[in-house]
């Protein structure tokens, strides 16, 4: 292609991208050396951008070169982007056929007692059917009462609550704690049901069994059918008083709207759950107990496994985690390495949080280009480069999971966080990415492959604007597009 026609086609590209279409394919597509310049002008072309500080890697997926950087190697808060490392780093340590097992173990009592304990071992994937299945399985082998039923979650250490997470998420559902029993994603559902003009929202727990002892404070309101009022509720929690706050207006006749909040008190949660469950099904359960790290003996040796459930295996957790974005899964995945990682260390989130710069270092992803703090992403404490992720994603492809790991990843316009953008672009489809928001951050790394050059890794991270997240997303697509106008140009 020649200078002229190449300069004719990036300034027609970049009006097309600049007013908001997107190329036809009858258009001359960008060439390589175009593209600093092109990006550089999208970056200008509104004041939020411009005062944004961005960090950008667009490499080749088999490595070399990059076809354009901008800080990539500074740090910036990557935000849902973690989720990339952590997931990278399970795939490569535990393997894609990892299962998770959690099982109940009938103890030798010299009273003639029967003790039965549950052990946890960390499953994101255990729910009230989960229970049954245990709760049956136990009936099966003939026992109809149980005289002392140990609740076991020792397999994480220390602090089932990241430091580093706000007090605003950690009341969330999605800032649910990380135990090693965990019974619904940690978190507690409830349903705000408009009622007549005038009355409060009903107020209902999903699964009755959590709504003991909590006292509600209900500030809601019904609106009028028709109101130009906005709609929104707000569900707050003191999990030490127990105590329920319920905001926000709803118009009559309107769907009931879904919250959830974090349980916080998860040993005593699964315990509740799992006498329901035995009475169910016919068990009697004399008492129940939660350990004490300091007195709660270990597993006997005699000890026998009387029931157990099985994860799905992780090629699905990384795909929750990645996919759908689920902060629970991640945060799981890193703890697992931790435990494989454990050493000296007292807790298994700080030695998952070492393993990960452990696994990911021999694969070419430099250690000094991460920071992290927590596997989801979910603290602003996390620090990580353009660079890294891009090392992690070629290094993955590289690897003997490549295809599933890319498969766990968001698809442009068809599923996960990316169902709902670049729909009718030339990125639609062609795109396995991680999107990542937070209040002032953006970001968005994964794997692209344009129609007319070979396929590419790219990480987008944006940090330091004062806009919501929807006002800065509008550039990284932008920029996407114009990656997906690439073309191999010849030099003449």
């Amino acid at each position: 292609m020649t200078e002229r026609k190449r300069w004719r086609s990036l300034a027609l590209a970049l009006a097309l991208v600049g007013a908001g279409g997107w190329r036809s394919p009858l258009l001359a597509s960008i060439c390589p050396a175009d593209l600093p310049q092109a990006i550089e002008t999208i970056l200008q072309q509104q004041s939020i951008s411009r005062r944004a500080r961005w960090g950008i890697q667009v490499s080749p997926i088999t490595g070399g070169e990059p076809l354009y950087t901008r800080d990539a190697q500074q740090f910036f808060i990557p935000a849902s982007n973690i989720k990339l490392l952590t997931t990278a780093a399970a795939l490569t340590e535990l393997g894609p056929d990892y299962q998770i097992r959690t099982s109940v173990y009938q103890l030798p009592s010299a009273a003639g007692e029967t003790v039965l304990r549950v052990v946890g071992r960390g499953d994101p994937t255990f729910t009230a059917e989960s229970l049954q299945n245990l709760a049956q399985q136990i009936y099966n082998q003939g026992v109809r009462r149980i005289d002392r039923l140990e609740v076991d979650d020792s397999y994480f250490t220390g602090d089932p609550i990241n430091p580093n997470w706000e007090w605003e998420d950690l009341q969330a559902g999605y800032g649910a704690p990380v135990s090693s029993l965990m019974l619904d994603g940690n978190a507690i559902a409830l349903q705000l049901t408009p009622q007549s003009s005038g009355q409060p929202l009903h107020v209902a727990f999903n699964n009755p069994v959590d709504a003991g002892n909590w006292q509600i404070i209900n500030l809601s309101r019904t609106l009028p059918a028709g109101s130009n009022e906005e709609e929104f509720t707000q569900v707050q929690q003191d999990g030490q008083r127990r105590v329920l706050r319920i905001e926000g207006q709803l118009q009559a006749g309107s769907e009931a709207v879904e919250e959830a909040i974090a349980t916080p008190d998860p040993n005593g949660r699964f315990l509740r759950h799992f006498q329901s469950a035995l009475r169910a099904v016919g068990i009697t359960v004399e008492r129940g107990t939660t350990p004490n790290t300091a007195t709660f003996p270990p597993l006997p040796s005699s000890a026998s496994e009387i029931a157990f459930t099985l994860s799905p295996p992780l090629s699905y957790l990384i795909t929750q985690a990645n996919t759908e974005s689920e902060n629970l899964y991640a945060e799981t995945l890193l703890r697992q390495i931790g435990v494989r990682h454990t050493l000296s260390q007292p807790s298994t989130l700080v030695a998952g949080l070492e393993g990960v710069e452990a696994i990911l270092a021999p694969l070419g992803v430099d250690p000094d280009s991460i920071d992290q703090t927590d596997g989801s992403g979910l603290a602003r404490r996390n620090l990580a480069t353009p660079e890294a992720f891009v090392q992690t994603l070629q290094a993955m492809h590289r690897g003997p999971a490549a295809q599933m790991y890319q498969n766990s990843l968001s698809v442009a316009g068809v599923s996960g966080t990316l169902q709902n953008r670049f729909q009718g672009t030339p990125v639609e489809g062609h795109l396995w990415g991680k999107t990542g928001a937070i209040s002032g951050i953006a970001a968005l790394s994964g794997y692209l492959e344009p129609d007319h050059h070979p396929p590419l890794a790219f990480s987008i991270l944006v940090n330091h604007f004062d806009q919501p997240v929807r006002t800065i997303r509008p550039t990284i697509d932008q920029i996407v597009v114009l990656l997906a106008d690439l073309s191999s140009c010849s030099s003449n």
